[in-house]
């Protein structure tokens, strides 16, 4: 009989080495490999379990945490469960405080772990009395024998990524490694991935990814420290910068919104059966926004880091009616049911490279429209714009006789047609038109243009009319 898998120790040992898989359905139209490493596998359900012994250990070892001792902690409550396992398996009591924004379902898991719990209001100054650094740094001081690990200046937070996370991913992928994308908080994950890197691999890009209301991207981009906004997405951002984040290790900081995080996280259980917390959503909407500027060579392997699972979200984002209440829900339209709706117009006017410049324009003429993609197959060779030529043809009248091919420009931005609204809203405010692919075949399937969105909106604006 074949041996069976190693019987570990206890349930620490059970603490990372988290597996990677490709995401195929939620980012088909970026010409890279996106693979998700999966620390919600992890046996508390968070990447944070990486650091609960890694503190905890380096207390001991110091003497400021005694047999029969008491752990005090300000999280948001994934940590708390990492430092739960900890004090489970050697014996330590726990008290953790937790903003009251976080979900039902994380303070009693924390409570099912025999954890006395203190919540206070969110939102206040971290200098103020009530928050719940300040909470839990009074309660440090006043329970005997306590120890507060403090994940926001332990050094042992962004160490435990350093010597397991960053040598993981190493490991696992190969030299086509571009980039690894995460979300940042306490920001020790991806100041000990990026410190590992920048040490052993460093064209590999470290790309950070804040909620917008946070004040990490800013500092990390001006120097200035601003003031934090309000958002709702759980454990990531910060209302101040944290020792534990070290900006040197980090290339690059990308925005995103509640929105899109919460929209993002529904998909992956969804598409890519990944039941997933708001920030790995967060992480995935950010990594594809960057990845949408192309900044790494074609072919190239992206790690995506989803940080905790959904299960502790089952009252907030996962919930219809908590996201209709917020004004997270879209009704339900997505990029292809606005390529459904395009009036007269073919939804996908193209031609092919070899095709003469001048039968493409009177194509765009005949349409009425001043632009296409150039497709080879279902590969995007670029565009056609009629102003670029048009002006190349005033100096030069042989344009007109040439091919598209010698007259292309960019290639139009993608979207996955199941794509919502609100992200295709977002593209265009920045970009004059989308590509739009069918993720289950690749295939592109139309051309959506702030012309399309605003009649679309229109109907929707009219249809709600009293």
């Amino acid at each position: 009989m074949p041996a069976g898998p190693p019987i570990a120790e206890s349930i620490l040992d059970l603490v990372g080495n988290t597996r990677l898989v490709p995401l195929r359905r939620v980012a088909p139209a970026v010409p890279y490999r996106v693979l998700a490493k999966l620390e919600y596998l992890n046996p508390g359900g968070s990447v944070k379990d990486r650091i609960g012994a890694s503190m905890i250990e380096d207390a001991e070892k110091n003497g400021l945490l005694k047999p029969g001792g008491t752990i005090v902690e300000a999280t948001s409550g994934n940590t708390g469960v990492g430092l739960a396992l900890v004090a489970a398996v050697r014996g330590y009591r726990i008290v953790f405080v937790i903003p009251d924004k976080m979900s039902s379902e994380k303070i009693r898991l924390l409570r099912a772990y025999g954890a006395r719990v203190v919540v206070t209001p969110a939102g206040v100054p971290p200098e103020h009395p009530m928050s719940h650094y300040s909470v839990a740094h009074r309660l440090a001081r006043e329970i005997p024998g306590a120890y507060y690990p403090n994940q926001y200046e332990n050094q042992g937070n962004p160490e435990a990524h350093y010597r397991t996370t960053g040598p993981e991913i190493d490991r696992d992928v190969g030299s086509d490694l571009g980039a690894v994308i995460g979300t940042v908080g306490t920001g020790g994950t991806m100041s000990g991935i990026g410190r590992y890197f920048k040490e052993h691999r460093p064209t590999v890009r470290i790309v950070a990814v804040d909620p917008a209301g946070s004040v990490l991207g800013p500092y990390f981009r001006t120097g200035q420290l601003g003031k934090a906004v309000p958002y709702q997405v759980e454990g990531i951002g910060e209302d101040l910068v944290p020792k534990s984040i070290h900006m040197q290790y980090l290339d690059e900081f990308v925005e995103v919104n509640d929105r899109e995080s919460f929209q993002m996280a529904r998909r992956l259980v969804r598409e890519e059966g990944l039941f997933v917390g708001g920030s790995s959503g967060s992480a995935v909407a950010g990594a594809l926004r960057w990845l949408a500027k192309k900044p790494l060579p074609e072919g190239s392997t992206v790690v995506v880091i989803l940080p905790d699972s959904g299960d502790r979200y089952l009252s907030k984002f996962y919930s219809d009616d908590w996201m209709r209440e917020k004004g997270f829900m879209d009704v339900g339209a997505s990029a292809r049911d606005l390529v459904a709706r395009k009036g007269p117009v073919p939804a996908l006017i193209a031609v092919d490279p070899t095709t003469v410049v001048r039968d493409a324009l009177a194509l765009l003429r005949h349409h009425g429209i001043a632009q296409m993609p150039v497709l080879s197959g279902h590969t995007s060779a670029g565009s056609l714009q009629e102003d670029d030529v048009l002006r190349r043809s005033l100096t030069d009248e042989t344009v007109l006789d040439r091919s598209v091919a010698q007259v292309l420009s960019a290639p139009f931005p993608e979207v996955s047609a199941d794509a919502p609204v609100s992200e295709v809203l977002h593209r265009l405010k920045e970009e004059r038109a989308l590509l739009v692919r069918d993720p289950a075949t690749g295939a592109p399937t139309g051309v959506l243009t702030r012309h399309d969105l605003v009649g679309y909106l229109s109907e929707e604006a009219g249809s709600h009319a009293v």
